[in-house]
């Protein structure tokens, strides 16, 4: 059951600090402490009607159509009757209002049902059946397995050797992999002895309930000692005990307290480009409205003082109404009523039909359904699916986005000696196939019978006792935080936060160092077949702004040592100056793995001395239990001793590209769409990936690498960058020079740059931060996007984010950013369209994304087919709204010329009210949901046909105008032509049937039919849904109008219906429908004709497919 997304209840002052004591409810009350209820449901039965009122007005559109029914009950300027307005006012507001009612029925049951779930409690040294709601910070209470975790809570013990608890996260961040937890050992003496548990009187400090689900900061006070608590420790809300029998937690944050209800606040929602056009074509709109009442005003305020006296005793003046200027002052806000249809209420509604329905497509597409893991495509927002029709720039992760992150130990250097290759009887080097031999490990009953390795020599450098190479491997089997899971003996499985480390422990237990156990104060390893206990004294934990990890262990020996792995450049500045001639042998191996695509690491360790290491532990334990500062005040500690290293060697790691990957991206490249890596490998490594999956090639004219170690170094690689792809644009003359030499502070949206050839451009994080400051950013953006490629080595979650916000600020382009781990989700979140990859690094990136789906290549599908069909559909639906409702409304505008400007309607009131809710809503949605200007097989075999999207050609500001003018062309003819039809003209028998009831009911005839046959030819794709929409929408016209002017419905509902006996009267006469198809002829022949001369003299790449299937169909 899920809880993000939903809002909680009542707010309290911000805590600073949490202090809380176990067993000790008097004491924790003073607190005020939130107990562990929750409520996620926003109204009551009382506050539903009048709070979801308030919410729903508080919509501009709905705010303003709620003030034109206002209009309307003053006497005076009411020109429509009630009900025009009402009907689909009211109509919105139940369509919206029952689906929140619904919404917040649900979570009433889902609180209730979450807040009476039972749980066992430790009180008055029994424990005790409660309700979850009624549990209390401080408490103790048992978990069993396959339990919900009932609160945040700090684990105290558990039935597993050595107070191991393994959870499943899957509520709280989508990993279904389970995760281990593990006790200090102070509290893991507790056991499940009551007693003990009961006399447990520990006091926590720690930070205030926050969001951050991957951190926790406090300490434990128990018998005058401090205890350092971390996330490790930690038992969320919304976790799920597995293979653990039973465990005791101590409540540190309840209900709405808890990490899981804090992360369910309100998210940002993205806004599309069509979104930010409509809300200015809107205003432009009103304008427009305001513009024509206010003509409309004047000619009745002239026509008022000129003629209207004379016409005083048949139509005298509304009672107050004393002068023809406040006539035309009151007539003003009447044909505001009468021509407000211009901006329709149910355009909004339309729109979300039209995304969620276009969000399912992606949904079911089960050519982006990845069967090895059970993975669809996912639509996890609905708001979006227009921009992924325009996207200009892609910002990719590498590990895990490109590849696959299963990571398989490849090569390594010791010493100085690389190992890995293999090499025939000549010395040659030979290329390793499913034939080559692999060493046989079976000598080690350890072995993981998976692993492959193929280099002889290094398993001989093992057996014969070479101490570089045990070294090597002893510290691949240390420094880890990997947890290992025996449930037979022998049978190892090792749980690893990320499959680089995985990797290597594998690779050392092949080699005869296993990792078997762990404790909070120990490691255990068989080395060679003999088992070593060494105590672990500290873990320096890795980040990404150190990129190293290090543990200091004792060995049975009792020696002190420090190991260390991590990134080249860092450690590299850590080693102890002996270790320069070993370092150049190792650079040269590393310089070699990475051309070959693989990703590296160095190790290195430290003997330390006894006194130092007594010393330096005491101020890392003062570290690690301060509340305040705490990661600066343990960064500098550990920099501290992470020094004068000693060199051991690097290991190489591949991680192959995942299938379908150069393709896709040479299908985007097609596309003009520019495709930036963003990633943390080393230089060497991400260009051969580039290489590998067609990023870059040789046919570029050239690959600029910015490498600089100053900003004037970064700042001139850049500039002859740039020179050399556009030497022009250093010119004076240059538009982008001049532009920015009068540009006051505010940024200025750069236009897009032609290079004189293709060029691609790599660099690294060091140089990257260098560019990204403000006075290089410019020079960045310029030269980078005049790139084909953009490859960013060595980069920092937070640098990706810089990268993608500075294109959104500089570029008139809409970005999309694709990862699949945690370090991506800023850059994600970032871009206008976020992709996560569900992989082998968890769910936040999937969490935190706006699309997902499994592999890297179901991209192009995403984008080319699923992104273009949802812009050129919603292009369409825009069009043709507002084209038929200029149609509809500006023929009472002209009608006002010949009515002396006095708000009367052409139209019969139901049709008014009817016209947008039912006559025309179900085929515009029809082809909004429905159409295909080509299929998905010509959507992928011609790319060029998504680079119109990317120039917002469909819908615009000037095809606004078009439409505009269309619609008034539109209603010339449709009020003109049945006008001149009508004007003093007789019926076959002689009657007149010049009257304003037959004049309505041919025009409104004429425009209903006008329009649907306009959708007709905007429509590319015919469905049995389209023909059904569309002929059903003018049967229900015809029955509807029939049955309203008919003698029964006059005699019921005499006021109502007055145009008794019109339709049987007026559709019976041949001249009426010899004007009909006049109007429908002049208002579609021009666009018939428009569209054929444009299709031939000036097709577009459409246009050219569309012929395409009569010539060649592909295969599918």
């Amino acid at each position: 059951m899920s809880l993000f997304g939903l809002k909680f209840g009542k707010k309290k002052l911000k805590e600073e600090e949490r202090h809380l004591q176990a067993n000790k409810r008097d004491f924790n009350l003073q607190f005020e402490y939130a107990n562990n209820s929750i409520k996620t449901s926003k109204y009551n039965f009382f506050t539903f009607l009048p709070l979801n009122l308030f919410e729903q007005f508080q919509r501009i559109a709905n705010a303003y159509f709620l003030f034109l029914l206002i209009l309307q009950l003053i006497p005076q300027i009411s020109s429509l009757a009630w009900f025009t307005t009402v009907v689909p006012l009211v109509l919105v507001l139940a369509v919206s209002g029952v689906k929140d009612a619904i919404d917040d029925f649900n979570r009433h049951k889902s609180d209730k049902h979450v807040n009476n779930r039972p749980v066992q409690v430790l009180i008055n040294g029994m424990l005790k059946d409660e309700k979850w709601m009624n549990v209390q910070v401080g408490d103790i209470i048992k978990l069993e397995n396959n339990n919900f975790v009932t609160a945040d809570l700090l684990l105290l013990s558990s039935s597993e050797p050595h107070s191991l608890t393994y959870i499943e996260t899957a509520e709280l961040d989508g990993e279904t992999n389970l995760k281990v937890k593990q006790a200090l050992t102070v509290t893991a003496e507790l056991g499940e002895d009551l007693q003990k548990l009961t006399e447990f009187n520990g006091e926590v400090k720690c930070e205030a309930p926050n969001n951050k689900l991957d951190k926790f900061t406090g300490t434990l006070t128990l018998r005058g000692e401090k205890y350092a608590l971390d996330n490790e420790k930690m038992l969320l809300r919304g976790c799920t005990i597995r293979n653990t029998e039973w465990c005791f937690g101590l409540v540190i944050y309840a209900g709405p307290d808890t990490k899981l209800m804090q992360n369910s606040g309100k998210t940002t929602f993205k806004r599309t480009s069509i979104d930010r056009l409509m809300n200015v074509l809107v205003l432009m709109i009103f304008g427009f409205l305001a513009l024509m009442c206010l003509i409309l005003a004047i000619g009745n305020g002239i026509w008022e003082s000129d003629k209207g006296y004379n016409f005083q005793v048949y139509l005298p003046w509304a009672e107050g109404v004393n002068s023809a200027s406040y006539s035309g002052f009151l007539m003003f806000w009447s044909y505001v009523i009468i021509l407000n249809t211009v901006v329709p209420i149910s355009l909004y509604v339309s729109v979300e039909i039209i995304r969620l329905g276009n969000s399912f497509y992606i949904d079911w597409d089960r050519k982006m359904y990845y069967p090895l893991n059970d993975t669809p495509a996912q639509a996890r927002t609905t708001t979006l699916n227009e921009e992924l029709g325009q996207i200009k720039y892609i910002f990719s992760d590498k590990t895990g986005t490109l590849t696959q992150n299963i990571m398989c130990f490849n090569k390594c250097s010791i010493n100085g000696k690389s190992y890995g290759d293999v090499y025939d009887m000549s010395g040659q080097r030979i290329e390793i196939t499913e034939n080559t031999e692999k060493v046989d490990f079976s000598y080690n009953p350890l072995a993981d019978p998976k692993f492959a390795f193929y280099d002889h020599s290094l398993v001989e450098a093992v057996k014969l006792s070479d101490v570089p190479t045990h070294r090597f491997f002893r510290l691949l089997s240390l420094c880890h935080t990997v947890m290992p899971e025996e449930k037979k003996e022998g049978n190892l499985v090792y749980q690893a936060q990320s499959p680089d480390e995985g990797a290597l422990v594998t690779a050392a237990r092949n080699f005869g160092f296993v990792f078997r156990a762990r404790t909070p104060e120990t490691i255990t390893v068989v080395e060679m077949g003999e088992t070593k206990i060494y105590k672990l004294l500290a873990i320096l934990d890795f980040n990404n702004v150190r990129k190293r990890m290090s543990v200091i262990v004792r060995s049975p020996e009792g020696d002190l040592t420090l190991y260390c792995k991590g990134a080249d450049t860092i450690l590299y500045e850590l080693l102890h100056p002996s270790c320069d001639s070993l370092k150049e042998e190792t650079t040269e191996h590393l310089n070699e793995f990475a051309g070959e695509g693989l990703r590296t690491l160095v190790v290195a360790y430290k003997n330390l001395d006894e006194e130092y290491f007594q010393d330096w532990i005491k101020r890392h334990h003062e570290a690690s239990t301060a509340l305040e500062g705490r990661e600066d005040k343990l960064s500098e500690i550990y920099e501290e001793i992470e020094k004068d290293l000693m060199l051991l060697g690097a290991t190489a790691i591949e991680d192959k590209l995942q299938d379908g990957v150069p393709q896709t991206i040479e299908t985007l490249a097609k596309a003009h769409i520019k495709i930036w890596v963003l990633t943390g490998d080393k230089q060497e490594t991400a260009m051969n990936i580039g290489y590998s999956c067609n990023l870059l090639n040789d046919d570029m004219a050239d690959v600029f690498v910015v490498e600089g170690s100053t900003s004037d170094d970064v700042l001139s690689e850049l500039r002859n960058a740039r020179k050399k792809m556009k030497p022009e644009s250093f010119l004076d003359s240059d538009e982008i020079n001049i532009q920015f030499e009068k540009s006051s502070k505010k940024t200025k949206i750069l236009p897009d740059e032609q290079a004189n050839g293709v060029y691609g451009l790599v660099i690294n994080g060091h140089s990257l931060a260098y560019a990204l400051e403000e006075n290089l950013e410019l020079e960045l953006v310029r030269t980078a996007c005049m790139c084909k490629v953009v490859i960013c080595c060595r980069v920092t979650p937070l640098q990706k984010a810089q990268v993608v916000e500075l294109v959104k600020k500089y570029k008139k382009a809409v970005t999309l950013a694709i990862g699949d781990g945690a370090n991506d989700v800023s850059m994600i979140k970032t871009a206008h369209i976020g992709v996560g990859i569900s992989g082998q690094e968890g769910m936040q990136a999937v969490l935190s994304s706006d699309f997902s789906f499994a592999q890297f290549r179901y991209l192009q599908r995403l984008l080319l087919v699923h992104g273009r069909w949802s812009y050129i559909r919603m292009c369409k639906f825009l069009k043709y709204f507002f084209y038929k409702n200029f149609a509809f409304t500006l023929v009472h505008f002209w009608y006002g010329f010949f009515s002396g400007f006095s708000a009367q309607t052409v139209y019969d009131e139901w049709f008014i009210t009817l016209y947008n809710l039912v006559y025309t809503s179900l085929p515009v949605l029809g082809m909004s949901l429905f159409d295909q200007d080509v299929d998905d097989r010509w959507s992928l075999l011609f790319p060029q046909l998504y680079v119109p999207g990317q120039q917002n050609l469909y819908f615009n500001k000037i095809v606004f105008v078009k439409c505009m003018l269309q619609g008034i062309y539109s209603s010339l003819i449709l009020f003109f032509i049945p006008y001149g039809a009508m004007y003093n003209t007789m019926r076959s028998d002689g009657k007149a049937i010049a009257d304003y009831q037959s004049f309505a009911l041919m025009a409104q005839t004429c425009l209903l039919i006008v329009v649907s046959v306009q959708i007709g030819l905007d429509t590319s794709y015919w469905t049995v849904v389209n023909q059904f929409f569309i002929w059903g929408s003018l049967s229900v016209y015809f029955a509807i109008t029939f049955t309203m002017y008919s003698d029964g419905m006059y005699l019921i509902f005499t006021a109502s219906f007055p145009f008794v006996g019109t339709a049987r009267n007026t559709l019976s006469q041949p001249n009426v429908w010899l004007a009909i198809f006049l109007s429908i002829a002049l208002c579609v022949l021009p666009v018939v004709g428009f569209r054929f001369l444009k299709a031939q003299l000036r097709p577009t790449a459409s246009d050219k497919v569309q012929v395409l299937p009569s010539i060649w169909v592909p295969v599918p």
